[in-house]
């Protein structure tokens, strides 16, 4: 049975849960349980901390997990990187308090920087040839400046909303992060063939959510042009309309195409574009 650690609660609790029951997979959490076994799938979920996961799988007490990334690597744990989720995006950044004049990173060197991301922020230092001090805390780091315990801060930024309430700007990019799922590099054949089937479902789910399946009624003067425009994942589904001169079409667009090719649809005249949601999409 492959087990699986994902956050007991947090930014990615509700994601990961959801993107499992996506899979086709049952589990029961009632009563807040700290672990659960599917009921029509191979897999016993762990709910524990963010900052726990990567542990647990480096010591093959999971299997996989979902985290993230910026907790991967803070870890620094010896574990896989299988999958980029695309959901819990964030960003980690330097920020400094609003009345500071910065125009680069060099105004940071000899100052005290505030963060919970200790290593990264650390890495990202010595990369850029910086020297400040680093103090490490677990929590409310946005305070750190106003009561004096540090100048800078290296936190997750969202929104963005903290930092103005604290009187803060954000200056620097230092890890833009989002969920993933991580794998133990010791895991048993059978645990592979298992995730592989789970990571197909996965495939299937994240797919479908970044394409629209479309139908619209074309000329079939312009059917050729059509079809350059809307290749699909083969090319597009051409039926023939009982009114003569004209076809069905029918395709797969991907999200970030969409309006452009929906602009360039009605200028080869088609009509009547009907767009439908993708629930999954086996590729």
């Amino acid at each position: 049975m492959l087990k699986i650690a994902i956050q007991k609660s947090g930014r990615l609790y509700e994601e990961s849960v959801k993107l499992l029951k996506e899979c086709g997979i049952q589990l029961n959490n009632g009563n807040k349980q700290l672990k659960t076994v599917a009921e029509n799938f191979p897999i016993e979920i762990f709910f524990l901390r963010d900052d726990d996961i990567p542990q647990y799988v480096y010591d093959s007490v999971a299997d996989i997990g979902i985290v993230g990334e910026n907790v991967l690597l803070e870890k620094n744990k010896e574990i896989d990187l299988i999958y980029k989720l695309g959901f819990g995006k964030c960003r980690l950044s330097l920020a400094v308090p609003k009345s500071m004049k910065y125009e680069s990173l060099k105004d940071i060197n000899g100052l005290k920087i505030a963060t919970t991301y200790a290593h990264i922020t650390q890495a990202f230092l010595k990369e850029n040839d910086i020297q400040a001090e680093i103090h490490e805390i677990s929590g409310s780091v946005e305070i750190a400046p106003g009561i004096g315990l540090a100048d800078v801060i290296c936190d997750l930024v969202s929104s963005g909303s903290t930092l103005f309430t604290n009187n803060l700007k954000e200056v620097e990019v230092v890890l833009k992060s989002e969920a993933v799922l991580v794998g133990n590099k010791k895991m048993s054949e059978e645990n592979k063939q298992i995730l592989q089937k789970l990571l197909m479902r996965i495939n299937a789910v994240k797919t479908a959510k970044n394409n629209k399946y479309i139908l619209l009624n074309a000329p079939n003067h312009q059917l050729e042009n059509i079809a350059a425009v809307l290749p699909g994942s083969k090319s597009p589904t051409i039926v023939p309309l009982a009114e003569e001169g004209w076809s069905s079409v029918q395709s797969v667009v991907n999200e970030n195409d969409f309006w452009e090719v929906i602009e360039k649809l009605k200028e080869l005249e088609a009509e009547g574009i009907l767009v439908i949601p993708i629930e999954k999409m086996i590729v």
